[in-house]
């Protein structure tokens, strides 16, 4: 908290207890109690609060040792909370509802003989859950496992092999951003200034560096969020949308950018809002994000539509009671399904007659609102669109995608070349985001496969990614690589790579 938000909280707390004539009542004490000190006010005191605001707190040392104590215990029910003062063993109250604590605390300072119900239940359950009580078992246990003979473990298997990857590396994405924002566009490594910027690529700079914090606790990553959060800011509109391009002096080049551009921007602020490295990022992303939110279900593009659902998706992880957003994901979600629905015939699952650019968003999408809306009609298309666009792109164990030259047309024939590495960038995201959402390590295989089109597993047998620059190349044509090592190339690049490393970590944590 300190670091967050200062001394603030303290501060206003202390302006609450004097603006409550409660000066003579109240005591804070300004200063780290250890172990004993704390049994000693445990001690003394009839009663113990934890008003805790998330149901998710799954241990409380204070609320055990309080127990201990014979302290009548009064919470919230996070988890803790409820198993250990189940029984009549202490009170819980409804988070956030100060008045249901206030009749509690009336009651039992009315009825002592209760007070002292619960102190006593209280005390004889605290003698079983000391360390030495708890230590005998685990004594116990660990002698009925020695005496048992030892299970073979099969270990997880996978072709993921972090070991395989580049050492992570900022060093080009520093050198193409400035105090104002990321460059667009480079020459060969170095950085085009005659291009200036755009939204896309600070939407994508500041997703890749929250994740890069959050993954490798990466301070220069840290170092370069505000950045990319201040050039967000600098070209939002008053209706919430945004401008998508700037000049290397500063001037505007539209009035109001693609649909796709503010999609992913909202993708940005979404995440940045479920994994803010402080509370001052936090506010800033919530006030660009809601300033955008009314624009949300006029949104026309799929891919604009698609964005802007994931953006969502990550808000209402960390914040999952907000019904009119999940209420948002829900029409947004329909306006896909519906879109697939009149473009599916026959054999053709998607949700267009053509797969253009950047089509693992899509399936990703609803991948996404899947998890939240526990919706069997969105996992069903979900799973259909991303086992269609797989049966396509993935050949011979290696990726393929669509080339942006002249896509791929229903009945036509698909374009090779002209591939990009934002269509690597969402096939690795997808398949990341299915084996979340299932667990089938299928897809955590096939993510693999499409991140190692950037190291050469591709039609061409070429790398993209510059070991010398820490860079990637913008794609490649039919005459080669394109040797350019733009922003949206390098973002999509480093994307996948943190998007490959916590795929692994999950893995190997979870019971697939």
């Amino acid at each position: 908290m300190l670091r967050h938000a200062g001394e603030e909280y303290r501060n206003f707390l202390n302006l609450l207890v004097k603006s409550l004539n409660l000066t003579n009542h109240v005591l804070f004490l300004n200063e780290f109690i250890d172990q004993q000190e704390l049994f000693k006010y445990l001690s003394a005191a009839d009663m113990y609060l934890t008003p805790y605001m998330n149901e998710a707190q799954i241990t409380s040392g204070a609320l055990s040792y309080a127990l201990g104590a014979g302290c009548a215990a009064i919470s919230t029910p996070y988890w803790h909370a409820s198993e250990l003062l189940a029984e009549g063993r202490g009170r819980l109250f409804g988070f956030a509802n100060s008045n249901e604590l206030a009749t509690i605390l009336l009651e039992l300072l009315d009825h002592p003989e209760r007070l002292k119900e619960i102190q006593d239940k209280a005390y004889d359950y605290g003698k079983n859950i000391t360390w030495p009580e708890i230590g005998k078992k685990y004594k116990m246990l660990g002698e009925v496992m020695l005496s048992e003979p030892p299970k073979a473990v099969a270990k997880k298997k996978t072709i993921v092999d972090p070991l395989l990857l580049p050492p992570f590396s900022l060093a080009h994405i520093k050198r193409l951003t400035d105090d104002t924002g990321i460059i667009q566009h480079a020459k060969f490594g170095i950085p085009n200034l005659k291009e200036g910027y755009c939204l896309d690529d600070n939407a994508r700079a500041l997703l890749m560096v929250l994740m890069a914090y959050k993954q490798k606790k990466d301070t220069s990553a840290l170092e370069l969020t505000p950045i990319y959060m201040s050039y967000i800011h600098y070209m939002q509109n008053k209706d919430g949308m945004f401008r998508n391009f700037l000049s290397f002096s500063r001037n505007f080049l539209d009035d109001v950018g693609s649909e796709d551009s503010f999609g992913r921007t909202i993708w940005a602020l979404g995440y940045l809002m479920g994994n803010a490295p402080n509370d001052a990022y936090y506010q800033m992303g919530k006030l660009v994000f809601f300033n955008a939110a009314p624009n949300f279900e006029k949104l026309q593009s799929i891919r604009g539509i698609a964005n802007t659902m994931i953006g969502i998706s990550y808000y209402l992880r960390s914040n999952p009671w907000d019904e009119g957003m999940l209420d948002r994901l829900r029409k947004l979600s329909a306006v896909l399904i519906k879109n697939l629905n009149d473009s599916s015939k026959e054999e053709w699952n998607w949700f267009e007659p053509l797969l253009a650019y950047d089509n693992g968003i899509l399936p990703l999408a609803l991948l996404h609102s899947a998890e939240l809306l526990n919706d069997t009609k969105v996992t069903e298309a979900a799973l259909t669109t991303m086992n269609f666009l797989t049966s396509i792109t993935m050949k011979d164990g290696y990726l393929s995608v669509i080339g942006n030259k002249d896509w791929y047309r229903k009945d036509g024939e698909r374009s090779l070349f002209a591939q990009q590495p934002i269509d690597a960038l969402a096939m690795v995201l997808m398949y990341e985001q299915a084996f979340h959402l299932t667990k089938d390590k299928k897809y955590l295989d096939q993510l693999y496969t499409s991140f190692m089109w950037f190291l050469g597993e591709n039609d061409l047998r070429m790398s993209l990614y510059d070991f010398e620059t820490k860079g990637c190349c913008d794609g490649f044509e039919i005459d080669g690589v394109n040797r350019n090592q733009g922003a949206e190339s390098s973002l999509a690049y480093l994307i996948s790579h943190l998007t490959v490393l916590q795929a692994y970590d999950e893995f190997y944590k979870s019971d697939a």
